[in-house]
């Protein structure tokens, strides 16, 4: 069962197109409501959801997420054929999956607040399956894949991890998670070919506890005084858990360094 929190973040995006931003190290949100209206409508529609419901895994609808990850593409409201999925999401935005039903469409990616188009791609969505809209590259040649999503646990024991390069400013990458109690050195990247931009790993499993992710470039003999492009901080990650790691550019900085969105696929915590 999902907690009614989780309900509640899929409601609001399925009627009202806000984005629940999770934008690291901080988590905001942002739900875009155009109309007091919609704000009303919100209040009425909490206030008739039950505690737990269960939306995840339904196998009579599908889930559509965004990741917004254009280093230089204005903020963009994304639509389902004429529908809308979310609204003004900016770089290093995550949504939580909105439900729909199965079907053949077009999503359409349109600068904020305006009908122009930035770009468009076309996908067929199955029942009981989840998956990602990746907007990326630079906003002149703005591309917009759709990605299949593990919508069930990892293998007993394991996390399940993808890595998704979207930075374009760093070449090609070596990622590593370093396990608490180990060092990099000691350390193997999950890929032994190197990770570059447009590159989907697909998912890797790895044994549940606790990691930090490092990425170097590619070919980095790595030892503990290696400068890295990224250091994160340590992360517990459940067994069961499946998440996708999304490489973009730091744009705030003089010299090229990446920062990593996670996405979280299916959290064994939200489920029972």
């Amino acid at each position: 069962m999902r907690t009614g929190r989780s309900v509640i973040k899929r409601l609001v995006m399925q009627h009202f197109g806000g984005g629940f931003a999770l934008k690291s190290p901080e988590v905001r949100l942002s739900l875009g409501f155009k109309t007091l209206a919609q704000a009303a409508g919100l209040a009425a529609l909490l206030g008739a959801l039950p505690g737990c419901q269960s939306i995840a895994g339904n196998p009579s609808v599908s889930q559509i997420r965004i990741i917004d990850a254009s280093p230089d593409a204005p903020a963009i409201d994304v639509y389902q054929g004429s529908s809308p999925l979310a609204y003004n999401l900016g770089l290093g935005t995550v949504t939580s999956y909105v439900p729909i039903s199965p079907g053949t469409y077009t999503v359409n990616v349109d600068q904020a607040g305006t009908k122009q188009q930035l770009v468009s791609t076309a996908g067929t969505f199955l029942n009981g399956s989840q998956y990602t809209v990746l907007v990326g590259n630079y906003a002149a040649s703005l591309q917009a894949p759709i990605l299949k999503d593990q919508s069930q646990a990892a293998p007993s024991g394991d996390v399940s991890i993808r890595i998704v390069d979207q930075s374009l400013k760093t070449g090609a990458v070596d990622v590593y998670l370093v396990a608490s109690g180990s060092t990099l050195a000691g350390a193997s990247p999950l890929q032994p070919v190197g990770i570059a931009f447009n590159t989907n790993t697909g998912y890797i499993d790895v044994p549940a506890g606790t990691y930090t992710l490092v990425v170097v470039p590619t070919g980095t003999k790595v030892s503990s005084t290696t400068a890295t492009l990224y250091t994160g901080a340590a992360v517990a990650y459940a067994a069961g858990a499946v998440r996708t790691l999304v490489l973009i550019d730091t744009v705030t900085t003089a010299s090229p360094s990446i920062q990593v969105v996670t996405a979280d696929d299916f959290d064994p915590a939200n489920e029972g």
